[in-house]
């Protein structure tokens, strides 16, 4: 009998431990959507896939985690540029080819989607993402997507993240993503994105930061803009927006850089924006005109302030020796004229940052 007993509590236990395993093993689903996600790309080189074995899909599966309450699949993080030590054995980069599968759309608890500098993967952003009501962050730099950005975006009330830089994505900003109010950065660079920023942009109130540039945006700068209290970096550059800057942008409390050079603004450079709290302020290339306000103060600070490429004309502001420190001033390729200010921080800039104007003297140019 003793024996018997103890084979029954073994037998007890052994059941036990396997049905803690099914338990805590990833939803038979959640394994079926990744295997089929695999089975839609290529990864020649690191075998990062190699991983990707046995019923756990929540354990030990490269670039896997999986809610450790509901045990469903959280989160993807695949980056094909990496610190991890597969990288550091290759001693390369990742190169992945293939599409990003739609059975992605069917990890229900997914918060997280991370498929990075793949440089090689193609096709469209899986349209279906928008239904995954739990999805946080989207980053899918650095591949060779095309297709527009799913019309719907702004069903996903919980994307903090979205980024689609670096590769070929088409078509408009859809209107739906002004929607995204918990989104805090946006990045869309380096990508064939046309037509203009949707008017009511400024309907995100946790965007600190708006990367677009090198697309072929067009139209104007939306004046809503300036109400994103927490935007602190704004990046336009590289686009065909036209018209004139709106003042108001020089009126937001936290922005600290804005790029909106090689474009096709006019007009003249708003004061507000040389007295505001911008520190990295880039006007170049574009058709501005008038004269540059005469407006510095002892808190302008620029660590970068760039002016050249347009057609300003009139002196240097004899003000800008107020301001408290500019590192970098680039005020070439105008039409100004007159005297160039004494001491800082003209004591320190080169002839270059002031070539190609009309009548600029002074040092670092010849003597007037």
């Amino acid at each position: 009998m003793a024996s018997l007993s103890y084979h029954h509590i073994l037998f007890l236990l052994l059941f036990i431990a396997v049905c803690f395993s099914v338990v805590h093993a990833c939803h038979p689903s959640d394994r079926a959507a990744l295997l089929a996600f695999k089975a839609a790309l290529k990864e020649p080189y690191l075998g990062i896939f190699n991983t990707w074995t046995g019923n756990d899909c929540c354990h030990n599966w490269y670039g896997v985690s999986c809610d450790a309450e509901s045990h469903r699949v959280a989160d993807i993080n695949l980056r094909g540029e990496s610190e991890d030590p597969i990288f550091e054995r290759a001693h390369k980069t990742g190169y992945m080819t293939g599409y990003i599968s739609p059975a992605i759309c069917k990890l229900k608890r997914l918060s997280s989607l991370t498929i990075a500098d793949w440089k090689g993967i193609n096709g469209e952003i899986p349209r279906c993402v928008t239904s995954l009501p739990f999805l946080r962050i989207i980053d899918l730099i650095g591949n060779k997507l095309s297709g527009q950005i799913p019309a719907d975006i702004g069903r996903l009330h919980r994307l903090t993240v979205f980024n689609i830089a670096d590769n070929y994505i088409t078509g408009r900003i859809p209107e739906s993503l002004t929607n995204l109010s918990s989104l805090m950065h946006l990045d869309l660079r380096n990508n064939r994105i046309s037509g203009p920023i949707p008017g009511d942009i400024g309907r995100l109130p946790m965007l600190s930061r708006a990367l677009l540039s090198r697309n072929q945006i067009s139209g104007t700068i939306p004046e809503s803009i300036s109400k994103i209290y927490r935007l602190a970096d704004l990046d336009l550059s590289m686009n065909q927006i036209a018209g004139q800057i709106p003042a108001s942008l020089g009126k937001m409390a936290v922005l600290a850089t804005l790029n909106l050079d090689f474009n096709k603004l006019s007009g003249a450079i708003p004061a507000s924006l040389l007295t505001s709290a911008i520190s990295n302020l880039n006007l170049s290339k574009n058709s501005l005109e008038g004269r540059i306000p005469d407006v510095f103060v002892p808190r302008s600070y620029f660590t970068a302030l760039d002016l050249s490429f347009n057609n300003l004309r009139g002196p240097i502001p004899k003000s800008v020796s107020q301001a408290s420190y500019i590192g970098h001033l680039d005020l070439s390729h105008n039409h100004l004229c007159g005297r160039i200010p004494a001491g800082s921080p003209f004591d320190h800039l080169e002839a270059s940052q002031f070539a190609y104007n009309d009548c600029l003297c002074g040092k670092p140019l010849k003597a007037c």
